[in-house]
């Protein structure tokens, strides 16, 4: 049941109830007040944070500063693969070729009236004969042919050869005991570094750590070392020489 307010009459100091809806209606007004109170704070202090900003942060323009504010404006860069070189002009018909010639300081009574530089073909042709000259050719005496077959190279014992597959033995040696290490019942093992060269060849053979012995087990394991074929190392789909290091056991059964 709705409650009415009740009358008072004016001037009179007795409390005065209300109902829900006065209540709520003055609620109401009041918080749509603080709310439109609190965003104009709220903007302004926000406002005022980045006026101050803007201002303080400002940094002043050094002098002598070109700004460019379009593509436009920039010039083209120099060239960097093609250079541009001078042309010489041409002597006409009826006129002596020019002489070919670095140019050389000279004081100004001895200098000629004209000179013509030479071109970049004209000096490469120098260059050909002061190096045919060097070498010989041409009638300036034997000439000179260096030829390195890369195939032929091979590498020092020190220097280690990168592969992808290693060289791999296809035949196996039978090494003959010495008859003083047989009698005198000595057993021992040698390591044999050997050089393999591209067609699976050894081309030399090292003692890398001997048996430790003097009854000749190092002797027979290098002799024997050039009786194993291989088949080469592969480094990017290529043969190529390494050496490799395995050992020679010497055993009585």
């Amino acid at each position: 049941m709705k409650q009415k307010a009740a009358t008072i009459p004016k001037g009179s100091n007795a409390f005065v109830s209300y109902g829900a809806i006065e209540l709520k209606r003055s609620y109401q007004k009041h918080l749509g007040l603080a709310v439109v109170i609190a965003g104009v704070l709220h903007v302004a202090v926000i406002g005022g944070f980045l006026l101050y900003s803007s201002i303080t942060s400002k940094v002043p323009e050094a002098k002598g500063v070109v700004r460019i504010k379009t593509i436009a404006e920039l010039a083209a860069p120099p060239s960097v693969s093609q250079q541009q070189i001078p042309q010489v002009a041409v002597a006409a018909p009826g006129i002596a070729p020019p002489s070919i010639g670095i140019p050389k300081a000279v004081p100004d009574e001895e200098a000629p009236e004209e000179v013509t530089i030479a071109t970049q073909e004209e000096l490469g042709k120098i260059a050909d004969l002061s190096a045919q000259s060097i070498i010989g050719g041409e009638g300036g005496g034997d000439s000179i042919a260096i030829e390195i077959p890369l195939e032929e190279y091979l590498p020092p014992p020190e220097e280690f050869v990168p592969y992808d597959e290693p060289p791999v033995p296809l035949n196996e040696v039978k090494y003959q005991y010495p008859p003083l290490a047989k009698q005198a019942g000595i057993e021992g093992v040698v390591w044999i570094k050997a050089l393999v060269d591209k067609k699976g060849n050894v081309r030399d053979a090292i003692v890398f750590k001997p048996s430790g012995s003097s009854a000749g087990f190092e002797e027979v394991a290098k002799e024997g070392a050039f009786k194993i074929k291989y088949k080469p190392a592969i480094s990017n789909n290529q043969p190529v020489a390494v050496w490799v290091v395995y050992p020679v056991r010497f055993t009585l059964k």
